[in-house]
């Protein structure tokens, strides 16, 4: 699903009047439809208060309000008049006076805030996504005031404060349980720095025009099932496990040999036909106990990896950092890798804390090569950076001019590919944030490189299967509980994926 900006999404709204046809009175009262349908369905309580400005979102709001009525709520509605009504606003400000019981207040100073009773719900319907800059004066108190003092909010297309597709970072916002956005996502709600103000998101479908999409290029997409179940390859009945690729881990160092497992483990689950590991000599043990599947590449290092004695061009592909350590012997490791190997690396965890190290390394990178970094590894790698936004800008500039697949890792994970495009992740949940997680990504993304997937294809697959996994143990043990290795032991998930 292509993920639209402020402008792209009023285009979206003018296509559909243009080509359904509809009107945009009809338009509003169908995204209001929405709205009231889902608050009906999943909020019990009975009392409203309903804050809006002058613009189409308050005219949404003032919708919702009259329909709310209309099922026997109590609806009080604000209005903060901070300029002359749209046309819809206007109209639907006349329809709501026909109801004379549904009390209309204006908002002209701070002495007209209301006294909000514990068990109300507040619907925010003040900006919208046409907001374009920071609230001030009376709009930022009444911002203020209902975050101190209402406990029930829900947003409606996107909390008040908030910019669609910039940082709203130390504005004024709206900080909501729920919010109801309308049809696609929107980028300010798939960033960490906005998650204290969005709560949790409902994509309502108000049936605008599909064949708009057509038109449209964007820089960012979500990847949800329908995406990952086009870009998964089912086997061939004829297949033997040469098909499938050789894959080559290299983890593990003395006291970090879990990491190895882990990723070795993951590697196995991921439908690879084959996969070494490179580890050093005290782990052999150990990993031969853990993943008997695998075959290992015996350092002659005891504690951690120093040599490459092989030939390492006869992998499909390799994966290279979890818990090997900074050692100046794995250093030169690292480099000799970088120089002996010619298709594209999956680079993680301390393979990625070198090359921050020697940013004269760049050019070794194979092109197409995948780097899974966390935020910190992000910002020791490329540059620290001052929100959410100038991160995956960042990312996505990084990916152009370098050649490479860069996995931001996070609750929604975002790829940056080398086509100058974006992907959200949308699977995975809180409980996957343990120890072990990014090895086990590390290992699966290798396992589908391994298979024949591009660079891009892996990681996008690669991280929506780990998320689906993690879903999947998440119900297994709750969030608390959960570790790495039950992301392992829930890979089977990938048979939805080869379900016809």
């Amino acid at each position: 699903m292509k993920i639209l900006s402020a402008a792209q999404i009023r285009e979206w709204d003018q296509y559909t009047m243009q080509h359904e046809p509809i009107s945009p009175i009809d338009l509003m009262e169908r995204a209001a439809e929405a709205c009231t349908h889902w608050i009906l369905e999943h909020i019990s309580q009975d009392i409203f208060y309903i804050f809006c400005t002058t613009g189409n979102n308050g005219g949404d709001g003032l919708v919702i309000a009259r329909l709310l009525k209309s099922h026997n709520k109590q609806v009080k509605v604000f209005v903060l008049s901070l300029s002359a009504g749209t046309d819809c606003f206007n109209i639907n400000l006349e329809r709501l006076k026909q109801i004379s019981t549904v009390e209309i207040i204006t908002l002209k100073s701070t002495s007209d805030f209301p006294s909000i009773p514990n068990d109300a719900v507040i619907i925010d319907a003040l900006f919208g996504t046409g907001l374009n800059r920071k609230p001030e004066g009376l709009a930022a108190e009444l911002i203020h005031f209902i975050n101190h003092t209402a406990k029930h909010v829900i947003a409606i297309d996107i909390p008040s404060g908030l910019l669609c597709d910039r940082s709203s970072k130390d504005f004024p916002v709206i900080k909501a349980a729920h919010t109801l956005s309308f049809q696609c996502y929107k980028p300010a709600l798939l960033l960490p720095e906005n998650a204290v103000y969005f709560g949790n998101v409902h994509i309502l479908d108000i049936k605008l025009h599909t064949d708009f999409l057509h038109t449209v290029d964007t820089n960012y997409e979500l990847v949800d099932f329908n995406f990952i179940k086009q870009l998964y390859k089912p086997r061939n009945a004829f297949s033997h496990k040469g098909s499938f690729g050789h894959a080559l881990i290299i983890a593990g160092s003395y006291g970090k040999m879990g990491a190895a497992v882990l990723s070795t483990r993951a590697c196995l689950r991921s439908g690879v036909g084959l996969v070494s590991a490179h580890v050093p000599s005290c782990g052999v043990t150990i990993l031969q106990t853990a993943a008997p599947e695998a075959m290992c590449r015996v350092d002659r290092n005891e504690k951690v990896i120093t040599k490459l004695d092989y030939d390492v061009t006869s992998y499909s592909a390799v994966g290279v950092g979890p818990g090997i350590g900074t050692d100046s012997a794995t250093t030169a490791f690292l480099h000799h890798l970088l120089v002996a190997y010619p298709k594209p690396l999956v680079l993680d965890a301390d393979a990625l804390n070198i090359l921050s190290e020697h940013s004269e390394w760049w050019p070794l990178l194979p092109p197409h090569s995948i780097l899974t970094p966390h935020p910190k590894e992000f910002a020791r790698l490329f540059e620290e950076n001052k929100d959410d936004f100038a991160r995956i800008e960042t990312a996505l500039q990084q990916a152009r001019t370098k050649n490479l697949v860069i996995v931001l890792k996070g609750h929604r994970t975002f790829i940056a590919t080398p086509s100058g495009k974006g992907y959200f992740n949308t699977s995975g949940n809180a409980g996957m944030a343990t120890g072990g997680s990014g090895d086990v990504l590390t290992g699966i993304i290798t396992g589908l490189l391994a298979q024949g997937y591009s660079s891009s294809e892996a990681a996008i697959l690669g991280v929506y299967i780990h998320g689906m996994a993690g879903d999947q143990a998440a119900l297994h043990y709750g969030m608390g509980p959960m570790i790495a290795g039950d992301i392992i032991d829930n890979l089977s998930v990938i048979k939805q994926l080869e379900t016809v």
